[in-house]
């Protein structure tokens, strides 16, 4: 973290802290500079020594560290001057706690998950799934998987922790924004759609009233034939807890995304 401002830095470093990441703070672009072991860059613009816009451009000629700002700069032409210099995110001051923890992980999510809580290959293979962060290609079976930029990176945070349960909030927090004031319902159409594309739409679960988690994602092989008594007409009922994938697709095939992760 560099900036100078002691009100701004010791209550961002405790609660950044409380949220799982290790913090070195330094006060001067000078300071920065010598750093060379960040896996992220908080950087403040009003610097005492170095104005923040060259710490950033000299940052980024050497290093490929994200580097996300942080500056009461919130003029259009400072944002825009901000990310052509080599930052990945700007985030005008005042800002909340939440909404910088969501695009600190949103910016390490894009680089792999170097500094998350929970450490992500670059390159991660799950079953017939394979999410590549640094190049956003997805292949399913060995066939490239065209997804749009906010598919990949709903489909990066679920596979961040497969098996674990993401809130709905934690996704618009995530891959939208703390401040979404659209449609609830851009997840639902969103994970209809990577269902779709994945081809194995029981992948993606949703855990009502809780979330959505990602499943096994290795195809199933064919099931034993169960055999009945002659005129015994009943049909085999899935195991609790198994997706009922047949729903879900005439659900989505309807034109809608219908109750799809609803409370």
């Amino acid at each position: 973290m560099v900036e100078d401002d002691d009100g701004i830095a010791e209550p961002l470093t405790d609660g950044l802290r409380r949220e799982g990441f290790d913090v070195q703070r330094v006060a001067t672009g000078a300071a920065a500079l010598a750093v060379t072991d960040a896996d992220l860059v908080l950087l403040d613009l009003g610097l005492p020594d170095i104005d923040g816009y060259a710490v950033c451009q000299q940052i980024r000629a050497r290093s490929a560290v994200p580097i996300l700002v942080i500056s009461a700069r919130g003029a259009e032409v400072d944002r825009v001057v901000g990310l052509e210099l080599g930052a990945d995110d700007y985030l005008v001051k005042p800002f909340g706690l939440r909404e910088l923890v969501a695009r600190i992980r949103a910016v390490l999510r894009r680089y792999g998950g170097a500094g998350l809580g929970v450490e992500v290959d670059p390159v991660q293979q799950l079953g017939d799934l394979v999410v590549d962060r640094r190049a956003r290609r997805v292949h399913v079976e060995g066939v490239e998987v065209a997804l749009s930029p906010k598919e990949f990176d709903l489909l990066a945070l679920l596979a961040e922790d497969p098996g674990a349960v993401v809130s709905r909030q934690q996704i618009l927090d995530e891959v939208w924004d703390p401040h979404w004031y659209g449609p609830t319902k851009t997840v639902d159409v969103h994970v209809a759609s990577l269902r779709k594309k994945l081809g194995h739409p029981e992948w993606i679960e949703t855990v009502r009233r809780v979330g959505l988690r990602l499943g096994p994602t290795s195809s199933p092989t064919s099931a034993p034939a169960v055999l009945r008594p002659p005129g015994d007409g009943s049909e085999p009922s899935a195991p609790a807890g198994q997706i009922e994938t047949g729903r879900t697709d005439r659900t989505e095939l309807a034109g809608g995304v219908g109750r799809i992760g609803d409370p």
